[in-house]
């Protein structure tokens, strides 16, 4: 257990969008004493992801193509290999800040903000590859995305490595910018006296977002995806 003082580390949980983590995240949260949870979310994405109701967001209105069929995307896998809904990971985030009385922080830029800084960064030749990438992506077999997903747990560095290599401006828009941002929002949050915070992002994020939070002197403990989905515990309380 850590005192409550913001020495203490920054927890980081690396979570994937599309796949069923309510148990590990639970059990990874149960005996830490906590001042409050952060998600990899915005205002707006909040708004529609925890509004009351089963139903899972729908890609919002006035973003550009390639975003909506990334929310399509994410909609369908998550229906078919396991979450049930896309973002199902920071709903169980918010729900357990809910059950025991904390706040709960969103820490990650405005989407439309995001997807404006990409469509500005990319090239035309950029622009089509990630549109026809994302069409092929929509047509793969599940069971497809389902090894890729324990391929990219084996070793998540290659998977970095090639999509700086495929596309540096995403990743740099993607990953690095909203990094510095979140450690930012981080950083800020011990300000004001929350030093206890489990913060449950993309598992993409979790080494830039460590080292963005190492370069400002947060001591961070970090739980990846590939052990975090390990991690056993009870069953989640009924709905």
């Amino acid at each position: 257990m850590y005192a409550r003082t913001t020495e203490s580390p920054i927890l980081l949980l690396g979570a994937a969008h599309v796949i069923d983590l309510e148990r590990p995240i639970r059990a990874a949260l149960r005996d830490r004493i906590l001042d409050g949870v952060a998600v990899e979310l915005d205002a707006g994405r909040a708004a529609s992801l925890l509004a009351a109701g089963p139903a899972a967001p729908r890609p919002r209105a006035g973003l550009p193509l390639v975003p909506r069929l990334w929310g399509l995307l994410q909609r369908r896998l998550g229906a078919e290999i396991g979450a049930g809904e896309a973002g199902a990971e920071m709903k169980v985030a918010a729900a357990v800040a809910r059950e025991r009385a904390l706040p709960l922080f969103l820490i990650d830029d405005p989407i439309q903000l995001t997807v404006q800084r990409l469509m500005q960064s990319l090239s035309l030749k950029e622009r089509v590859q990630l549109l026809v990438g994302t069409v092929a992506a929509l047509l793969v077999p599940s069971r497809w995305v389902a090894g890729e997903v324990d391929r990219y747990a084996a070793a998540p560095d290659d998977y970095a490595a090639a999509l700086r290599t495929a596309s540096p401006s995403i990743a740099r828009v993607l990953l690095d910018d909203r990094n510095e941002h979140m450690a930012e929002r981080l950083v800020e949050l011990r300000r004001r006296g929350y030093g206890r915070v489990a913060a449950v992002v993309g598992d993409a994020h979790l080494p830039g977002l460590a080292a963005a939070l190492g370069r400002r002197g947060v001591v961070v403990e970090t739980i990846p995806f590939a052990r975090l989905r390990e991690i056993t515990g009870s069953s989640p309380p009924p709905t």
